[in-house]
């Protein structure tokens, strides 16, 4: 892209901006060019150098919005290739992507939960991330376990998983996917007597 056309795009309205080109790379996309765009608003993805790599459950659905278009191996790729690419190596997207699809829609800033051991850390709305100190409100909000609706596990496990919601200052939500997709938040709290 010429310069001109690319100091153009940077002057747009972030939802102005449509379909910036990025490449999958097995388990991430990458987009080179432009990534300010899709960085802002919403934080997705992580800044790696002079390009931004994105979760495949953030790509598919900036993916879907038209955010973003996706090559692989130079050819164009559509929201059910990249959607199945992702559910072919994530054996809980489909679960995954549902609730993330629904908080992002509900206005909520959500980042992955790997380091925390929960699939999302999500945010107040309004919270702008960044490195170092942060106030009260700026910290993770929720942790959220994703889950089918018949799905099981120990009371072992469910005191493991508030524990940890309460170690790092936040709330502890189990989002259910019902068979119609429908998305149900239960937060589970620690009570002392």
């Amino acid at each position: 892209m010429p310069k001109e056309e690319n100091e153009e795009v940077n002057q747009l309205p972030p939802e102005k901006v449509k379909n910036i080109p990025s490449v999958l790379e097995e388990s991430k996309v990458i987009v080179a060019e432009n990534w300010q765009q899709v960085y802002e608003p919403g934080y997705y993805g992580k800044q790696v150098g002079e390009r931004l790599e994105l979760a495949l459950i953030e790509a598919v659905l900036l993916l879907k919005r038209g955010r973003i278009a996706v090559s692989k191996d130079g050819r164009s790729m559509s929201f059910q290739e990249l959607y199945e690419h992702a559910a072919s190596l994530d054996k809980r997207f489909v679960e995954r992507y549902r609730v993330y699809e629904d908080l992002r829609e509900r206005g909520l800033l959500v980042r992955t939960g790997f380091k925390f051991g929960c699939d999302f850390r999500v945010y107040e709305r309004g919270v702008q991330l960044k490195k170092g100190p942060k106030s009260a409100k700026e910290h993770t909000k929720w942790i959220v376990f994703c889950v089918p609706e018949d799905f099981t596990m120990s009371f072992q496990e469910l005191s493991r998983s508030v524990r940890l919601a309460h170690n790092i200052r936040a709330r502890m939500l189990w989002a259910i996917v019902d068979n119609e997709a429908d998305c149900t938040y239960y937060q589970i709290t620690r009570h002392k007597p």
